[in-house]
This record gives C-alpha cells, sequence and structure tokens, in this order.
C-alpha cells in the first residue's frame, strides 16, 4: 500500500442536503469539518452540525457558494486540508480545482485534466468515440452558417435536441420539431449558455423518441484501479431535470447491462479517472441500443440509490481516494441487493414547477424498514428563494420493484411539510401511474402526462 496522508480537517463547499451527507461521513472518518454559508443561510442545519462555520458572502450564490477566494480564504484561516465541493456550484469547476492545487489544498474530486477533458460535452464525446462507446453524432453550431446548420439538421431529421456544450442539470438545452423553431431557438439558448455558463457553444444531435436515462456509477482510484457500480435509470424528469431515480433500470437485459457499465468503465480508464463518476447514457427502447452523453465528474444527487444496492458510502469512498489510497474492493467484492429508488422533494408549486420558499411550520420525516431521508429542512426553518429548490430526498430499498415502489408509497404518505408547497403530491401520482408500475415510459412521461 502506498503511503497516504489522511485529511484532519475538510472544508465543505456547498449547503443544504449534501453538505450534511459530507459532514456524516467526515464525522465517522474522524475528520473535522468547516462548514460555509452565506449570510441566508446562518440558521440552516449544515452550519449548526459542523465542528465550525465560516460566512463567506452575500445571499446570491456568485456572491458566496461561487465565490471561490472566499472559499478558499476560509479554508486557509480554518487549517482545513481539503475541500469537497458536493454536486453543483463550483464541483465541475476547472478553474476551482486549479486554485485549490495552487494553494496547497486537496480538491475532492477527479484531477483538473479529468474535469477539463469530461467538462465539455463536446470534446467528452470525442473521448466517448476514441475509447470505443457509440455516441448520438452531434452537429456543431459555432462558426457555421445557418444554411449549413439547417442542411445537417434536415439530414439528421426532426426531432432534434439543441444543447449547450458547457450546460447540465437541464439547463441549456431544448427539443426543436420543425425549421421554424430553429433559427429562434438557437438565438436564444446561445444568449442563455453564454450568462449561465460564460459559453455560447452549441451542438444538435438527434432526438430519441423513446429513450431511458441510464447512468452508471463508476468508482477509480490514483492506481488505475477502476471498477462500476451498476447503473441507475433516471429517465422520470421535468424539463430535463430528473425527479425519480432508480436501481436497476428494469428494460435492459443482462447482456446489454454488462456492455453498458463495461463502457463506462473504459471510458473512465481512457481519461485516467480518479474518483467518484456518473458517466451518462441514453437507451432507445426501440432499437436496444445506447449512447453515450456524457459524464458528470462529481457525486451526484442519486448517489444513495446506489448506495442503498450496494452498502457502500460512496462519500468516504471518494474521500479515501482523494487522500491516495488504493481501493480496498475488486468488481467482484460488489454485491447488488434489491432495488432502490429516490425521489426529490422539492420546495415547489408542482403545477407550475416554480419554487415556494418560506416558513416551514412543521415537518415529519417518515422513517421504518428500507426508508433513507437525506435532508437539512426542519420546523421552523426558513427556505430560501435563492438556491436550488430540492430540500429533502426520499430513499426505500427492497427485494423487487413493485415491492420498493409500494415503500416509497408508503413514505410519500408519512412524510409531512407544512408552511410551503412540494411536489409530494406529484411523486404520488407518478407511483400509481399505470406506466410507471409498468415499466412502460421514456423521458416524455411527463410532458406527455397532466399529472
Amino acid at each position: 500500500m502506498e503511503e497516504t496522508t489522511p485529511f484532519k480537517k475538510i472544508l465543505i463547499a456547498n449547503r443544504g442536503e449534501i453538505a450534511i451527507r459530507i459532514l456524516r461521513t467526515c464525522r465517522e472518518l474522524g475528520i473535522a469539518t468547516v462548514s460555509v454559508h452565506s449570510t441566508a443561510d446562518e440558521s440552516s442545519l449544515h452550519v449548526k452540525l459542523a465542528d465550525e462555520s465560516v460566512c463567506i458572502g452575500p445571499e446570491k450564490s456568485i456572491h458566496s457558494y461561487l465565490n471561490m477566494s472566499a472559499i478558499l480564504s476560509a479554508a486557509e484561516i480554518t487549517g482545513a486540508d481539503a475541500v469537497h465541493p458536493g454536486f453543483g456550484f463550483l464541483s465541475e469547476n476547472l478553474q476551482f480545482a486549479r486554485l485549490c492545487n495552487e494553494w496547497n489544498i486537496n480538491f475532492i474530486g477527479p484531477s483538473s485534466v479529468a474535469i477539463e477533458q469530461m467538462g465539455d460535452k463536446i470534446r467528452s464525446k470525442e473521448l466517448a468515440v476514441k475509447a470505443g462507446l457509440p455516441i448520438l453524432m452531434p452537429v456543431l453550431v459555432k462558426n457555421r452558417s445557418y444554411d449549413e446548420i439547417a442542411a445537417a439538421v434536415k439530414e439528421m431529421g426532426f426531432p432534434i435536441l439543441i444543447k449547450s456544450s458547457a450546460g447540465g442539470g437541464g439547463k441549456g438545452m431544448k427539443r426543436i420539431d420543425n425549421f421554424a423553431d430553429l433559427q429562434p431557438s438557437l438565438d436564444r439558448l446561445a444568449s442563455e449558455a453564454k450568462a449561465s455558463f460564460g459559453d455560447d457553444t452549441l451542438f444538435i444531435e438527434k432526438y430519441i423518441e423513446r429513450p431511458r436515462h441510464v447512468e452508471v456509477q463508476i468508482l477509480a482510484d490514483k492506481y488505475g484501479n477502476t471498477l462500476h457500480l451498476g447503473e441507475r435509470d433516471c429517465t422520470i424528469q421535468r424539463r430535463f431535470q430528473k425527479l425519480v431515480e432508480e436501481s436497476p433500470c428494469a428494460v435492459i437485459d443482462e447482456k446489454t447491462r454488462r456492455a453498458i457499465c463495461e463502457a463506462a468503465v473504459n471510458l473512465a480508464k481512457f481519461v485516467n479517472y480518479d474518483s467518484v463518476g456518473t458517466v451518462e447514457f441514453l437507451y432507445d427502447q426501440d432499437t436496444k441500443k445506447f449512447y453515450f452523453m456524457e459524464m458528470n465528474t462529481r457525486i451526484q444527487v442519486e448517489h444513495p440509490v446506489t448506495e442503498m444496492r450496494t452498502g457502500l458510502d460512496l462519500i468516504a469512498q471518494q474521500i479515501k481516494v482523494a487522500q491516495g489510497e488504493k481501493l480496498e474492493i475488486y468488481q467482484d467484492d460488489i454485491i447488488f441487493s434489491g432495488h432502490s429508488m429516490e425521489c426529490r422533494i422539492n420546495a415547489e408549486d408542482a403545477e407550475t414547477g416554480r419554487p415556494s420558499p418560506g416558513r416551514i411550520i412543521y415537518y415529519y420525516r417518515p422513517a421504518g424498514i428500507g426508508v433513507r431521508v437525506d435532508d437539512f429542512i426542519y420546523s421552523g426553518y426558513s427556505v430560501t428563494p435563492y438556491y436550488d429548490s430540492m430540500c429533502a430526498k426520499i430513499i426505500t430499498h427492497a427485494q423487487t420493484r413493485n415491492e420498493c415502489i409500494c415503500r416509497m408509497k408508503r413514505a410519500l404518505n408519512e412524510i409531512v411539510i407544512e408552511g410551503i408547497k412540494t411536489n409530494i403530491n406529484l411523486h404520488k401520482k407518478i407511483l400509481q401511474h399505470s406506466e410507471f408500475i409498468g415499466n412502460n415510459y421514456s423521458t416524455n412521461f411527463l410532458s406527455k402526462n397532466s399529472l
């Protein structure tokens, strides 16, 4: 075993439930924690539970959770030797990863080279092809005339999907069904991408009519040891943002499962990946073929689904790899048990999808066999309007998919959040819909059904 230097103190450069999730694992590993927070999050649970906390700026994330100098200064003054970025915010920010290295602070994530390679959707597709993965060939928009773009789209055929190369989390993409919408959508998405990501690079690819969104969890150390922890089905989405995730994916056979997981491992090895990460694919239910979409170089919102099936603590594995430890498990050691599912509980008006900030008058958390809740809210807590609306995740585990659905229904009937609007009832409607129960749906499930 190579000599490693365990972290003594980790600064968590995030907020909400993921900050608490990381904090709890740190505590179990005997590592001290530092929480950072904006002025709006002073009473947040992640601040209360940490060993130390530092205010890094005002409410808006650009002045706080995206303020690199403030976060690094907080790490320096508290003596933190590592930073965990969680997901969102700076988790896949190449500049931040490099700055951590310059400040001699360990970045808990992959190398900056891997972030750079996989962060650009166009470049990542080029690398995927070299690694032998199938892709949907993209049409690049930049430096091409409208006539050239239109000709390529005509050959490809509608519907198409316009994507921002720097986008993510459902942002910066739009389905187009005719030429009348093509030019206005290109202009609008380029402008939005420039404002949101600082990069207006767009590309176009064929839109698959009945896709399933299947992603593979990857774990790799710094010594070339790479393994997969199975796949997750993230097909239930609204405006390209995930709502329900489950594992395993019930529409792929064992041969396809082995192929898609092997493809994910091959890509991770090809780019010398060293951390937890997720390789995302589209699975065409009509042709039974899968295509590489992108790789997320961070921990995912839905990682508890994999943890429930494998019994592994992915945050702990991520920290150990960042410390320079070799993986102590091999692919054959991974035992997949039963079925797991996650529902994201958002503070929002489910009919409009708009956030619903406000004070939570009463909160009751579901429990019982096979039920896990990752959250950061409590009775009396005020949900702010400044950040993502997700306030809790319910994760259930059972021996079969049907039992897992029944357990999730029970948990959704138990949870109580009073004082704000939530999407709890939307989840109940999804889980009792015949297409969901019968496993006969695609990514257009919510747009097709009025729930």
